[in-house]
């Protein structure tokens, strides 16, 4: 039996994440690229035999990022130089086209198998990659979740398999494709979220000889990885604070692995001394930044939190309130990930600001009945949109929604202190993103979300309607106040 060892190293989900942090208690500097890097290159001068891997959203996240539409973090992705990437979600955030700038301006390979130009029946993007490595081949596949919809739906020439049974479908395709090549080791890189990449691994055909999958999306932290149909699967949490970390034997005779273990290493100043020359290519962004976004833009009276986008936050609040206001609307729905900061204050530079609330969208306003809005609380409010992958939302607040987790129903739901009245219309606040996605996160069709009264815009940039309010409102304060209530199961 001949057999290989080699490592792989794997992140998901870094979203900008450059800087490393003091850790509370310790005042240890942990996570960051520089760190990582370091951590990347005492593995690479240690073993043999190593593969570096990311599971998409490698963008969007800090201001860093933002302020250069990604193309500091793809400078900075190829100083680390990672073996093979997939894309996530938010790679698509600056459009599709600056997606393309990006992917020709990676010094490494960006797979994705299930992205189509639907005219013409042709993968966007590179669909797989093998890479050579002490004599094995190892196929590397990129998947997509289907919230990639979500980021181009305006854009009627691109589509994408995206449910399960199609992502498997291609997957097998191109395993297919390379049966009668010796493949010794076939890894999906995926960002689909860990629930379904546990749901794809039962789905797939154990003749296809998947072996790993690496995911992203749903920032897993795992003990140890999960074991489906045979395939294992891992993922590395959020950010840069850790690394995933697989040791593997491989059987050249059988194209099996024979042997593994994995971990989650932590980065940290014990894990490795940071790369210096990182720190400074970084710091020549910092310094651009730092100058432009230190000025104040406001204050708060207190620190205001969104540590979770499944419950009620204080920050939720404010923004829901500012939206509700402008849009003069009843209801106003305030979608919970588009905050990307856990604190924010009481003092607020312009940087805190940006790197808070990254995304620019429209700003409109619809008419709908009780009814609907009965649907719509009912959807957004199930259990299953809570695991980590559902589109959440934050409200203003009149709205006071009361949902039994145990009988699956919506309990109740208020506006301006009265029962909503089924026939009754009632004016509906949303973000451009999420009206165009309404079908999916909302369960409301453009038709029933547009018959009543239309489309109305009532701001071209949320971020100029935010930032305009906050310079003219000093000392905001919220608190939570039950707008959103889940009864325990």
């Amino acid at each position: 039996m001949g057999t290989q060892k080699f490592t792989i190293l794997h992140s998901n989900d870094m979203h900008g994440d450059f800087l490393a942090e003091a850790a509370s208690g310790s005042g240890e500097m942990i996570g960051g690229l520089a760190l990582l890097s370091g951590y990347i290159n005492k593995v690479r001068c240690e073993e043999e035999n190593v593969l570096y891997a990311i599971a998409g959203d490698m963008v969007q996240g800090s201001l860093i990022d933002s302020e250069y539409k990604g193309i500091s973090t793809i400078e900075i992705m190829n100083y680390l130089s990672p073996d093979v990437v997939t894309l996530g979600n938010h790679e698509l955030d600056y459009g599709l086209e600056h997606l393309l700038f990006l992917e020709r301006m990676a010094g490494f390979p960006i797979v994705n198998a299930n992205l189509y130009i639907k005219k013409y029946h042709r993968r966007l993007m590179m669909p797989h990659v093998i890479l050579k490595k002490a004599g094995l081949e190892i196929l590397f596949i990129g998947i997509i979740t289907e919230k990639v919809m979500d980021s181009i739906i305006r854009d009627p020439a691109i589509g994408s398999f995206i449910s399960l049974e199609e992502a498997g479908a291609e997957v097998g395709r191109i395993c297919n494709a390379y049966r009668n090549k010796d493949i010794d080791l076939t890894v999906l890189l995926t960002h689909i979220g860990f629930d379904s990449d546990r749901e794809l691994a039962r789905m797939l055909d154990p003749a296809w000889g998947v072996d790993i999958i690496i995911g992203g999306h749903s920032h897993t932290i795992l003990d140890q990885p999960a074991c489906e149909n045979n395939i294992l699967i891992a993922q590395a949490g959020v950010g840069t604070n850790q690394i995933g970390r697989f040791d593997i034997t491989v059987d050249d005779d059988t194209n099996s692995i024979v042997d593994w273990q994995w971990r989650l290493v932590e980065i940290s100043e014990k894990s490795a001394p940071p790369d210096q020359k990182l720190v400074a290519f970084i710091d020549s962004f910092r310094e651009v930044v730092d100058r432009k976004y230190k000025t104040l833009l406001g204050k708060f009276a207190i620190p205001l939190t969104h540590p979770s986008r499944e419950k009620e936050s204080t920050l939720g609040n404010l923004v829901a309130d500012i939206f509700c206001d402008t849009a003069g609307c009843d209801v106003m729905l305030m979608g919970a990930g588009a905050i990307r900061s856990k604190e924010l204050g009481p003092a607020v530079t312009l940087g805190d600001f940006r790197a808070c609330f990254p995304f620019d969208e429209s700003l409109q306003r619809y008419t709908v009945t009780g009814r609907h809005l009965k649907s719509i609380f009912s959807h957004i409010m199930r259990p299953e949109n809570r695991d980590g992958e559902g589109e959440c939302y934050e409200v203003n607040a009149a709205v006071r929604a009361v949902y039994n987790d145990r009988k699956k129903s919506l309990e109740s739901l208020e506006v301006g202190g009265l029962p909503v009245d089924e026939d009754r219309h009632y004016t509906l606040g949303l973000i451009g993103y999420h009206a165009d996605n309404c079908t999916k996160n909302l369960n409301i069709t453009p038709d029933e979300l547009t018959r009543l009264g239309g489309t109305r815009i009532v701001a071209t940039s949320t971020i100029s309607v935010l930032e305009e309010y906050l310079r003219a409102h000093p000392n905001l304060i919220r608190r939570i106040e039950g707008r959103l209530v889940f009864r325990a199961a």
